[in-house]
């Protein structure tokens, strides 16, 4: 029995196919995908941006101690809303690790989840993740809205939200630096 060219062809295709539901090649195809994917996300316009006016917030830092949202006010703030076991979130952050390696030191990160700390380090470890992570208090009253990551946002000195984007984005690009930039130099 011989099998036509194209019967071959659309095995190999179901093959591939597949291949992305059942196999470690899938989650980085997956994962690729959403990167090639993601974009720059949008500046909110100056004249419609809200301000952050209670900074009262209180949030665990990666050692498991409580801290308040209150040490930012007056400084630009990057916030990211993930979760390990969210596709999209993985796939975020490693344009957040980039941009968390060039403004580390100038920028406050809030790198948030609301997981427990053991499958977060492993998840950090495995992926070659550096930036602090800030856990999320269940219950507790935030400036900002905390549901569903990925979500991101950047405040500038004053407390207004410049940008607030739902889903994944790509945080390491020139737009987003010479964003960082002009906030910082304000």
């Amino acid at each position: 029995m011989r099998i036509k060219k194209k019967t071959l062809l659309n095995i190999l295709l179901i093959a591939f196919v597949l291949s992305f539901f059942v196999t470690p090649l899938g989650h980085q195809g997956k994962l690729f995908l959403n990167r090639l994917f993601s974009f720059s996300p949008p500046v909110i316009a100056q004249a419609e941006r809200e301000q952050i006016t209670d900074y009262n917030w209180t949030l665990k830092d990666p050692e498991w101690n409580f801290f308040n949202f209150e040490r930012s006010r007056g400084k630009v703030v990057f916030m990211n809303f993930w979760a390990s076991w969210r596709l999209p979130s993985e796939a975020e952050l490693k344009s957040v690790q980039a941009l968390y390696d060039r403004y580390g030191d100038k920028v406050d990160f809030y790198i948030i989840t609301d997981e427990e700390r053991p499958p977060v380090e492993e998840f950090l470890a495995k992926n070659g993740f550096t930036f602090p992570v800030t856990y999320l208090i269940i219950g507790e009253r935030a400036p900002v809205v905390t549901e569903e990551p990925p979500r991101s946002y950047i405040i500038d000195k004053d407390g207004y939200v410049v940008v607030s984007k739902d889903g994944i984005a790509d945080w390491d690009n020139s737009k987003v630096y010479a964003l960082f930039d002009e906030l910082l130099g304000e």
